[in-house]
């Protein structure tokens, strides 16, 4: 039964009989010492009793009358009663008892040792006598020339020097009981701390459960970090010093790891998180973070977080959305394409062939200038085939599209995937906002400016709108999944374009910036190098982020 007791209880049992011991202990000492000191202070008093018979004139001329009892024996008897003693002896040099407290021992022999009294030297002895065991001094009793004519023995039995040494116990019974007394509480002050923190829990119960915790920590396939409220990093499992890049022997203060900037913001400020998108290095990492609070506690003792790869998962829905992007701009363009053909084959009915070839003509004329611009440009056909889709895709939602292009791309630098997923999304983004503007930004009317750069060994693409801006400029703020910079959202968008374009653009090795300047102006820099190549593979390996 002993095992399954808390740590609490075994620690105020073990306290509790600790304390017994030593009080015990020290009561022994205490008694031992009190009576100790009792003799000492019985043996000094019995010295100093027979010492000043001795010295007294009285006893000097006794000794050498003929009769030494007649004068001492009264003398004895209320020295005894004045003193406190339970007898005075005053013998002959021989041991020859002159007084006594029995009247019929007198002229008998002294029964203890008077050796060295004889010898001219005082002493205490504790021996058996007469009177039973006692405490007694003899004293040499000298005349003028230093001779000795007699000695005196002054003394108390045993059974009083213990009674006195008795009257101390209730002092020290009463200390002892103050130090069990004072000890009980505080092991039961420390229990009762120890069961709250550890909640009843006993040794073998704390150390399955660490076990359990550890096995956790290893096994788990997910990151999960625990940060106290003084930012530090006490405690992360093995997956999220891979995903984060932490060095086991760097400090677990988050301002020495090498974080990530809005991770390292997310983590200190302890905030309630849910599912957010952050980019660390070339991982794209979804995280969510709670308080950790102690059972019974409002007052959090920190923040737990867990973190999921989900750079793979990124990728894949890049790649969906880049499909679906390029079939929503075919769609839109084959949707015109129709509207044209139609109008021209009536006007063909109407019998106005001319007309007809005209319209045909101009039409043909704007298609190929646009497809021209972005194919010189890019040489890439899937972005060419993008813009024209885009163009008849803003046309049909009343936004003007603008197309610049300078420079000439070297061919199979880039992933035409993640090229197709940044440029898209940033021009969908672009038509929903100046769109959502309603045209009145402007004289010209919602419109959209997308220019392609490439020059000094990069690819710069802005993209600019009419509409109302960016809420904020910080990409990390805008890139959470869930939130939008959108002020109306389209049916089915969930706010995933802004981390799908840092995705892209971080697994192109670029950078973006988002501004604000009459509506919002994204900015991606993409380098040309061969740097690139991992990415132009379909790897996206880079180890540069998008930057907010």
């Amino acid at each position: 039964m002993w095992h399954r007791w808390s740590i609490a209880r075994r620690l105020f049992l073990g306290n509790l009989l600790f304390t017994v011991v030593l009080t015990a202990a020290f009561a022994a000492v205490m008694v031992s010492d009190a009576g100790s000191r009792s003799y000492e202070q019985t043996r000094q008093r019995m010295l100093s009793v027979a010492t000043s018979m001795a010295d007294s004139p009285l006893a000097v001329a006794a000794a050498a009358s003929p009769d030494p009892s007649a004068v001492l024996q009264p003398w004895a008897r209320a020295a005894m009663g004045n003193a406190g003693v339970d007898f005075v002896t005053m013998m002959s040099p021989d041991g020859v008892r002159w007084t006594h407290p029995d009247p019929a021992r007198i002229g008998g022999t002294y029964s203890g040792s008077i050796k060295q009294a004889q010898a001219g030297q005082a002493f205490v002895e504790t021996t058996a006598g007469t009177l039973g065991p006692s405490v007694r001094a003899i004293v040499p009793i000298k005349d003028a020339a230093g001779t000795v004519v007699g000695m005196v023995s002054a003394g108390v039995t045993v059974h009083n020097v213990e009674v006195l040494a008795a009257a101390r116990l209730p002092e020290v019974l009463g200390l002892a009981a103050a130090l069990l007394l004072a000890g009980s509480l505080a092991a039961w002050t420390l229990g009762r701390y120890l069961k709250r923190v550890t909640f009843g829990w006993g040794p073998a119960e704390l150390g399955q459960l660490f076990a359990y915790y550890e096995s956790v920590l290893h096994s788990v396939r997910e990151g999960l970090v625990l940060v106290d409220t003084g930012g530090t990093m006490v405690l992360y499992n093995d997956h999220a010093a891979l995903l984060l890049g932490i060095d086991p022997a760097a400090s677990p203060q988050l301002d020495a790891l090498d974080l990530p900037g809005s991770l390292r913001e997310l983590l200190r400020s302890g905030r309630t998180a849910t599912d957010e998108v952050h980019l660390a290095g070339d991982r794209l990492l979804v995280v969510s973070q709670r308080p950790a609070r102690a059972p019974g506690s409002s007052t959090p003792a920190g923040t737990v977080a867990t973190f999921r790869d989900h750079t793979e998962l990124t990728s894949l829905a890049g790649s969906l959305s880049s499909t679906q992007t390029l079939v929503e701009a075919l769609r839109s363009q084959t949707h015109e394409h129709a509207n044209r053909l139609h109008a021209i084959i009536s006007l063909i009915e109407l019998d106005r062939a001319g007309e007809a070839l005209d319209f045909a003509a101009a039409e043909l004329s704007e298609s190929v200038r646009l497809g021209g611009e972005s194919v010189g440009t890019l040489d890439e056909p899937f972005l060419a085939a993008l813009l024209l889709g885009k163009r008849a895709q803003a046309d049909e939602r009343g936004v003007r599209l603008e197309l610049t292009a300078s420079g000439t791309m070297p061919p199979d630098r880039l992933d035409a995937r993640d090229l197709v997923t940044l440029l898209g999304n940033l021009v969908d983004n672009a038509i929903d906002a100046a769109a959502g503007a309603g045209g009145t930004r402007g004289p010209a009317g919602p419109t959209v400016w997308v220019d392609l750069l490439v020059a000094d060994g990069a690819l710069t693409i802005t993209v600019a709108d009419n509409g109302p801006g960016l809420p904020t400029t910080d990409l990390d703020v805008l890139g959470r999944i869930g939130t939008t910079g959108k002020t109306s959202v389209v049916p089915g968008g969930r706010g995933y374009g802004i981390a799908l374009i840092r995705r892209a653009t971080a697994a192109l090795g670029g950078t973006i910036i988002g501004e604000n300047d009459g509506g919002a102006v994204m900015t991606a820099v993409v380098p040309l190098s061969d740097a690139a190549g991992p990415a132009a593979a379909g790897s996206p390996t880079g180890t540069a982020q998008a930057t907010p």
